[in-house]
């Protein structure tokens, strides 16, 4: 679904799974450091937006997700996992209940199978689930902002900023008074900055959530009864993830950031040493430079030097070994 707010000035569209939103407006980092100061928003309108209605809706998804939703207070955010029977993470939903409603923004174009996943399980539970996101479109302000919020609008607020569930057909006119524009690739190198792990960025078709630190923010320990919660308690209480999520520091002196995929080994076996992960996004950030996440083997040494593909880079360490 393609933004009106591609027609404001500078804007340059995303590519691949972020089609449909703007890149950026011109200047990267101007547009990182106004978000990064409160100032301004970004348009993640080509986010998928799923509601949940009903009285037992609380209760019937705690038992589906990794959290703990059945007590949700009203206008608390929350974000939660499914997961398969074997424990690896197949969708990711960020949650706000406004008291009647349970409303979720996930990853562009994963909202159908999450709906017919969903579906498959009602059985005869009070609930109704819906695909919303022709109708609604998600704006983000960041941490610090002070821009309005329309009236009956559902946010979703967090440490990070909000999240608003914005009537698509208010979008441009919201555009227009709520301060500069900042592009996918702005909002991308702070997720980096903050460790933030993205659905089918820093994960695979194998990747559970102990690898990347999902314990705890979308993970509940102190609850059962979901699909693939006897891999995340086995894991937890008797061994470590195969892999874990690094932050990266890129050479600066290099003109191309290396892509997601690349390759990382251990400097010191040099060209034709193992591989022991893979970069899964690499950004620009205002302050830091070059930066990236990416996933290693869990045994690799916390202070290794590493290449990705011929970059050099430095770790910092997300995820204990």
């Amino acid at each position: 679904m393609k933004s009106p707010l591609l027609t404001l000035p500078g804007a340059v569209p995303a590519e691949g799974v972020d089609e449909g939103v703007a890149a950026h407006y011109g200047d990267l980092f101007r547009e990182q450091r106004a978000l990064a100061d409160g100032a301004g928003f970004v348009d993640l309108s080509h986010r998928g937006v799923v509601t949940v209605t009903g009285p037992d809706r609380l209760s019937w998804l705690h038992l589906l997700l990794t959290q703990h939703v059945s007590e949700l207070p009203a206008g608390e955010a929350t974000e939660a996992l499914i997961l398969s029977a074997h424990g690896h993470i197949e969708h990711a939903l960020y949650l706000v209940d406004d008291g009647s409603t349970v409303w979720a923004h996930v990853e562009p174009g994963t909202q159908e199978a999450l709906i017919a996943y969903l579906e498959s399980m009602k059985f005869f539970y009070r609930v109704e689930v819906a695909d919303r996101t022709a109708d609604y479109a998600v704006v983000y302000l960041p941490a610090g902002s002070i821009a309005e919020v329309p009236e009956g609008v559902v946010v979703r607020e967090t440490a990070h900023g909000r999240d608003l569930f914005l009537p698509r057909a208010d979008l441009e006119s919201y555009a227009e008074k709520a301060g500069p524009p900042a592009g996918l690739l702005a909002y991308e190198a702070l997720r980096v900055e903050h460790h933030r792990p993205r659905l089918g960025f820093e994960t695979d078709h194998r990747t559970i959530p102990h690898e990347l630190g999902w314990i705890g923010t979308a993970v509940h320990l102190q609850k059962g009864c979901y699909r693939g919660q006897e891999t995340v308690a086995r894991v937890q209480n008797l061994g470590k993830p195969p892999r874990r999520l690094v932050f990266l520091h890129l050479d600066g002196s290099e003109v191309h950031l290396p892509a997601p995929g690349t390759e990382l080994r251990v400097a010191d076996e040099g060209p034709d040493g193992r591989k022991i992960g893979f970069i899964t996004t690499s950004v620009r950030h205002h302050e830091l430079g070059p930066v990236a996440l990416a996933l290693v083997k869990r045994n690799v040494p916390t202070d290794a030097p590493l290449v990705a593909g011929e970059t050099a880079a430095a770790q910092e360490t997300v995820v204990e070994p």
